[in-house]
């Protein structure tokens, strides 16, 4: 489930007003108190807290992760996910989603709490859940002494509820609250709250240097290298919990963007630190593109079944099965992988790298000096493929132009910050290369699976496949039409302006 809750910061001597009453549009269920003992588990150097995950075991309720996701307006918003278990030692599917942000460190307890909550129910006329409040008050613990307090008030929204009804509730709870005296407050987790005397450890593992037009090449690879990698780390628990393709597509994004990188400014990289590191990037973008690959078809294949008569878009479920059943195999595969030590150490080393790339000596020069003529490279090259392709090209020479767009693209967004708009103009070109033949491709790759599967299939379901055939041909037609004047826009951008 998604959590979404306000907190506010209450003074010495607050109570909590009555709500529920007649101009509220609500009714309030106070609950029975509850008195709770909380552990929370982390590494030594707290990677989670600095991550902004935490993991607990609370007796009665087993083991809770929660993952950072943002916020919306004044709610924290954070993935929150149950398990059941005593509190001797967390379970495996509860470390797997953090593993990202642990990696080889050890979890063990840093926090302990006791918390005396006292919540509300917030209900709609009907009687249907719309929030609950909770007034806590906590005490950190070390060993039996007290070592810190505080009190605060949260309130959490209901799963399911429009987002206007949620809104009012919200606004009218929280517009009460402060005219008791009430404070908004910074949306804190409770976990790093109790870490207050440790703010020397809680920066993050991993940042995004600000850069300057005059950033050294080791502060823009460190730019570079960090947003990948932490791309690749805040989509990695959804990757596991696989509900949302998006994640896949984002972490595969994220290692190919990482390579990119490390192959477009190789000349100023250790070579043989360079090339392991590229070799294990492309082991694990492998097994996400596997996934990825089978999403995409079927995502087409799903579009066109809807626009079919029932008894077409049943055959056409019936003639994908064998693609689904290879989906699940290929994520079986990548879960698989990612529970290897071999998986780990990448992580590992990709936090490394993005804290100190391997700079060769004297490489580390002024960025907008060094960097610009590396990301000709690859434009150059992209230019000699399309002059070469001639005014028809085949469909792999199409997928090659692609390839190079999508170089060009992440070469250029990697000089971004020191380069600015010139840049950040260029790769919006190439990504607009880069998606009209992605779409060409995909419409190819797709027919070419339907033909193979209506080798074998049913009459109704070849029958389908036909059809399935035409609009993928339409679309692989219509982007080929399209690509030319995408190119010609790219071409007018002037690289050699940058110089």
């Amino acid at each position: 489930m998604q959590e979404r809750e306000a907190k506010l910061a209450v003074p010495v001597g607050f109570e909590l007003p009555e709500l529920g009453g007649a101009d509220d549009g609500f009714l309030a269920e106070p609950q029975a108190p509850k008195r709770m003992r909380t552990t929370y588990y982390d590494t030594p150097d707290l990677r989670l807290a600095r991550w902004g995950a935490s993991l607990r075991h609370r007796p009665g309720e087993g083991w809770t992760v929660k993952l950072p996701v943002g916020q919306e307006g004044a709610l924290l918003v954070r993935g929150e996910h149950v398990f059941p278990g005593d509190g001797r030692k967390p379970p495996e599917e509860a470390v797997d989603l953090v593993r990202a942000f642990v990696r080889s460190g050890q979890l063990s307890p840093v926090v302990r709490m006791r918390t005396l909550r006292r919540p509300v129910e917030l209900r709609d006329q009907a009687g249907a859940p719309l929030a609950e409040l909770v007034d806590d008050e906590v005490q950190v613990l070390d060993g039996n002494r007290i070592s810190s307090r505080f009190r605060e008030i949260e309130v959490e929204l209901a799963e399911g509820e429009t987002a206007d009804a949620l809104e009012r509730v919200l606004e009218r709870v929280l517009e009460r609250l402060r005219q008791a005296g009430a404070e908004a407050a910074d949306p804190t987790p409770k976990y790093l709250r109790a870490l207050a005397g440790r703010d020397g450890q809680l920066g993050p593992e991993l940042a995004q240097p600000e850069l300057d037009p005059h950033a050294s090449v080791e502060a823009l690879l460190r730019h570079d290298l960090a947003a990948g990698t932490m791309r690749l780390f805040r989509h990695e628990a959804a990757v596991r919990i696989g509900e949302d393709p998006e994640a896949v597509h984002q972490a595969r994004v994220a290692t190919r963007r990482l390579r990119s990188t490390l192959r477009t400014f190789r000349r100023l990289l250790e070579p043989e630190w360079t090339a392991r590191l590229r070799d294990e990037l492309k082991w694990l973008a492998d097994l996400l593109g596997a996934v990825r690959d089978a999403d995409v078809l079927l995502a087409r294949f799903h579009g066109h079944l809807a626009a079919l008569p029932e008894a077409d878009a049943k055959a056409g479920q019936r003639l994908l099965k064998s693609l689904v059943e290879r989906r699940e195999a290929d994520r079986g595969r990548l879960l698989g992988a990612m529970g290897e030590p071999r998986y780990t150490t990448l992580l590992d080393d990709l936090v490394a790298a993005a804290a100190a790339p391997a700079l060769l000596p004297g490489a580390d020069q002024p960025a907008d000096e060094a960097m610009p003529p590396l990301v000709a490279k690859p434009w150059r090259q992209l230019r000699k493929t399309v002059r070469s392709a001639g005014p028809d090209p085949a469909d792999e020479e199409l997928h090659q132009i692609r390839i190079r767009a999508k170089r060009v693209r992440y070469a250029a967004e990697a000089v971004e910050p020191v380069i600015g708009k010139p840049a950040e103009r260029f790769a919006d070109a190439a990504a607009d290369l880069q998606d009209v033949l992605g779409d060409q491709h995909d419409a190819v790759v797709g027919e070419t699976w339907l033909r193979e599967a209506a080798r074998s299939a049913r009459r109704d379901e070849a029958l389908v496949a036909g059809l399935l055939v035409a609009a993928e041909r339409a679309s692989a037609a219509a982007s080929r039409g399209a690509w030319r004047s995408v190119w010609q826009a790219l071409d007018k951008k002037k690289l050699r302006a940058w110089f």
